[in-house]
């Protein structure tokens, strides 16, 4: 177990940690909204720093491989939910980000099967960081009105629209893996 996995599941370790203070705001507001901003972006610098390591010290392992876009599926798919159990952002849209998350967990899979790792793509790291932009701001405790929700509303169709468009990069760039299937 290297340095960068071992980042790797410090990040998947913080996840239920950032869903008890974030949804505990009312009980703890406002001083739990910076802490739950602070722990998602320490988070979410794990995945840069990570990889950033296992490139630069060639730590890269198929356990890297596999666990760090994991990781980073498992951190955003959480705060996207706790957003629609808190009514923060539309389930449609996050509907569409997480099932992008299933059908890429599928393709690895059936990579796996075939002793492949598909490693995280340019546009999945491009979805990656609109998605985390998207869920600081949303959580940010600043009211800025109109604009706010105008940049909230532009995050998120950027956000959806990143995840669509990774997925069908991801679809083409592995299509074999589809055609092997009967």
């Amino acid at each position: 177990m290297n340095l960068p996995n071992k980042i790797t599941l410090f990040r998947v370790a913080l996840i239920p940690v950032f869903l008890w203070v974030y949804l505990a705001q009312p009980l703890a507001a406002p001083a739990s909204d910076w802490v739950a901003i602070a722990i998602f972006a320490v988070a979410s610098i794990t995945d840069a720093l990570d990889g950033y390591i296992a490139r630069t010290y060639n730590l890269i392992t198929n356990f890297g491989k596999l666990m760090d876009p994991l990781a980073d599926k498992l951190l955003v798919c959480a705060a996207l939910i706790a957003f629609v159990a808190t009514g923060t952002l539309p389930a449609w849209a996050v509907i569409v980000m997480v099932s992008r998350e299933f059908f890429i967990s599928g393709m690895r899979q059936l990579a796996l099967e075939k002793n492949l790792v598909l490693a995280a793509s340019k546009a999945g790291k491009i979805k990656t960081t609109t998605q985390i932009i998207l869920i600081l701001f949303v959580m940010l405790p600043i009211y800025l009105g109109v604009v706010g929700e105008v940049l909230t509303f532009t995050l998120l169709i950027a956000a959806t629209a990143s995840s669509v468009l990774s997925a069908v990069d991801y679809a083409v760039r592995n299509w074999s893996l589809f055609q092997q299937v009967g």
